[in-house]
């Protein structure tokens, strides 16, 4: 029998926003946001499952931007931010690599370090796009401002933060992205988060849409359709 896992839904929850765009928080870390912040039904950062923490977790919004919609500048600081495009495009404007454009599945590691950074996410087109992004926390203050973009690999999961020293920003928080055909699986024996952002498919037995968050000590992932799923894990 497989093991069970933890569902949210992302519509259940309450849709807020700004600026050029709205969105749906899945994860913010009280520790970070306020004492009150998971009233609304979202759950912590820092996850535990059955006791076993998922590293320095501590935010995940679902956000699609407005025709034209745009952050506006703004800053950050010791803290690395990564974002998931699901659909549509994005120019990118700020300190670090200042001009870059991200389509669907590309993925943009943003380290704020000591130095910090200053960016602005713009979609430039006539339609709604969508993307993802979650927080980390740096587990060493003061380190040099960093940024990669990285497009997964289709059909596998693609590291795209944490890991050892040779990793491009190493850390014991894992995040992994997967970019799925129908009947391609992935799967994970230990403690994970993840989060399905397209598609449906059938994980530990249970049917999964776009919008569910999961968690649990394994995960069996079989794709019913194309699907993008990110996997936070230790």
């Amino acid at each position: 029998m497989k093991p069970s896992i933890e569902i949210l839904k992302r519509d259940t929850l309450p849709e807020g926003g700004f600026a050029g765009l709205k969105e749906h928080r899945l994860i913010k870390e009280p520790t970070l946001f306020g004492p009150q912040e998971n009233n609304d039904g979202s759950w912590p950062g820092k996850i535990n499952v059955n006791g076993k923490a998922l590293g320095n977790f501590v935010y995940l919004a679902d956000a699609r931007f407005m025709p034209h919609g745009e952050t506006r500048m703004h800053g950050h600081h010791e803290i690395d931010v990564i974002s998931v495009m699901v659909n549509g495009n994005i120019s990118h404007e700020g300190s670090l690599e200042h001009g870059k454009d991200l389509t669907a599945n590309d993925v943009q590691v943003q380290r704020a370090g000591g130095e910090g950074f200053q960016h602005n996410e713009i979609n430039p087109n006539d339609n709604w796009n969508r993307l993802l992004q979650l927080w980390v926390l740096p587990e060493k203050s003061g380190q040099p401002a960093d940024y990669k973009v990285y497009t997964p690999t289709p059909g596998v999961m693609t590291r795209i933060y944490g890991g050892d020293a040779n990793n491009d920003f190493p850390a014991q928080t894992h995040i992994d992205a997967a970019v799925l055909s129908k009947g391609q699986e992935v799967s994970i024996d230990k403690p994970f988060l993840a989060y399905l952002s397209r598609g449906e498919g059938i994980a530990n037995n249970k049917k999964v849409e776009d919008g569910d968050l999961m968690r649990g000590e394994s995960l069996q992932f079989t794709a019913q359709s194309d699907a993008q799923l990110v996997i936070v894990h230790v």
